[in-house]
Order: structure tokens, then sequence, then C-alpha cells
């Protein structure tokens, strides 16, 4: 039995989900990219940690947020078929091994890219990429260097950054398939271009940002610790897949008796809310990146993102 369910996500913060290292090139610390198309993206590992440790604030079970490897700490998972953070997630008990978790979570790849234009603000996109993320799309053939916009009364090229595209002026429509938050705001500001672009356009207009350590003795900028970092701006929209595989046969372990007031679990223990799946857990937990965010460079202002909406693809 798996339920496919789709989440949009819009970043209300630049996100920096780094590679890890220092590296020569155009910043120092690079964000996580796709292989093939160069794009970035944020890693379903990323989405799903931010996932578990915020669903176990939200559920009252922080002993199960996080590897849980240490045995001999009472911080560990509880690992009960009746926790939500161990049932959703998995677990690991020391010796005594683990359980798999009950979600897959997918990488989160761009949507609409933000871009500054001599129209203003504008999101950019392609044709099949919209088309893959579930919306309905009525655009005209273009070719390399053309563009097919909603603005409304725009009847002239184009910048994307250093890029200028010429208008193709036959008919679009942009529509998503549920009812999104925010997407009134953007809806006539869409831009689509050829596949071929996208990843340059997108490359070449993300945040870059120059930071340098401070010196606690004498506090000015320390010598020689300058260092760039890029991050996916803000105002971006990502989508993200996550299939439920609930493949546990008989009774399920969540509490659904009214002799545990729909808050405990069958070990006693008081939880932050309901839940009736798995997927109610994870949807808990990403709806409070939307305040204490994921990746990298939290304390400078960098990391929310918030779900603008999500429904169910397929189930079977």
């Amino acid at each position: 039995m798996y339920t496919l369910q789709r989440y949009i996500l819009m970043a209300l913060d630049p996100v920096h989900i780094g590679t890890g290292g220092y590296r020569l090139g155009r910043v120092d610390l690079s964000i996580v990219r796709e292989p093939g198309t160069n794009l970035p993206k944020i890693p379903g590992t990323s989405l799903a940690g931010a996932a578990r440790s915020y669903a176990a604030m939200r559920y009252e079970k922080q002993r199960c947020a996080g590897q849980g490897q240490n045995e001999l700490s009472k911080n560990g998972h509880c690992g009960l078929p009746t926790c939500p953070i161990c049932y959703t997630f998995g677990s690991i008990k020391g010796t005594e091994g683990g359980n798999s978790g009950r979600v897959n979570i997918a990488d989160a790849q761009l949507l609409l890219f933000p871009v500054h234009s001599l129209a203003g603000p504008v999101w950019v996109s392609t044709v099949d990429r919209v088309k893959e993320a579930g919306f309905t799309v009525t655009a005209p053939n273009m070719e390399r260097g053309e563009f097919a916009t909603t603005l409304p009364g725009w009847d002239k090229p184009i910048n994307l950054g250093w890029l200028l595209l010429k208008l193709n002026q036959g008919e679009i429509s942009i529509a998503p398939p549920i009812s999104l938050q925010a997407w009134d705001a953007l809806s006539e500001r869409l831009v689509l271009v050829d596949d071929s672009l996208f990843s340059q356009i997108v490359n070449s207009n993300l945040e870059v940002r120059t930071s340098v350590s401070i010196d606690p003795l004498t506090g000015a900028a320390k010598e020689g610790a300058l260092f760039t970092y890029e991050a996916i701006p803000r105002a971006t929209w990502l989508w993200s897949d996550v299939v439920e595989d609930d493949y546990s046969s008989g009774e399920k372990p969540w509490p659904v008796s009214k002799k545990f007031n729909g808050k405990k679990d069958k070990a006693g223990e008081l939880l932050g809310e309901t839940w009736k799946k798995p997927l109610d857990v994870v949807k808990s937990g990403l709806t409070l990146a939307e305040y204490l965010g994921i990746g990298g460079m939290g304390t400078r202002g960098f990391g929310r993102l918030k779900v603008v909406g999500d429904w169910e693809v397929s189930h079977g």
C-alpha cells in the first residue's frame, strides 16, 4: 500500500545546502546540484532530517530525533511501534537493530526561479518542468533565445540577467492542480524558456554573499578569513514527492481509541498532536521549516522554507 504525495515549497529566505567543503571557482562554498543538469536542488536527506527533527518537537518526542545510536543514553530512539517518529522515519536502538521508516522523501527540484528583469521580478521555468510538477500548461513551441510570458500586455524582448530573449507571442496559460498559497501574486509574472537556457539563467542569478570571520580580540575582520558562498534565492518555488510505503499488516499502531484521547501512544507517552498516518507526521515536520529553516547559515537569516500546497498524486 503506497501513497504518493506532492509538496510545493517556497523559499522565504535564501537556502544554502552545502557540498561539504571549499573549492576553487566562483564561490568558496557551493551548493548541491544535479550532476546532469547542473541545477541546484535540496536533497531529500536534508528535507527528511529537518522533517524528523521538527516532527519530534511537535509530537514532544525529542528523544526520537536524530540518529539515536547511543544505547546508553536516555535520549536514544524509543523504537516503539506506536511512536509517530520511529514508525514514520525508522529507528535504531543500540545492538538490538532497528526498523525501516514508512516514508521516502525525494529531492526538491526547482519549479519557478525568481529573476530581476526590465519588467521587474519574474519567475522563470520551462514547459516540461512545470508539467512534470503536475501543472496544466498551454504554451507555444519556443526556439532557443525565445520566451513566452503571462505578463499582461508585454510585447517586447526581456532580459533575464545578462540574457536578452525575444518574445514568442503564442498563447500561454499555467494552472496548478490545487489552490496554492501566494499563487495569485506571481501567476501573471511567469516566464517560460527553452530547457537549454534554464540552467544558465539559474546559475547566473543565484544569490552570492561574502562574509568574513571576526577576530574576537580586536572585534575587526580577521585577516585572510574572507569567504563567499551561494544560495538558492528567496521566493524560489520547488517541488518534492513523498511516498508513504506503509507495508505493515494487521492493526495499525497509532492511537485511535478514545481510551488514549488521541494524544497518547500505547506506552502512555504524551504526544503534542494526533496522527493517523505517516504522511501526517511528515507534514507536521515540514510545516515548522517555515520558522526554523533547513540547511546551513541558519543564524545568518538563511533556510526558511514554506509549504504552499500539497496533494495526493496517486496511491495503490
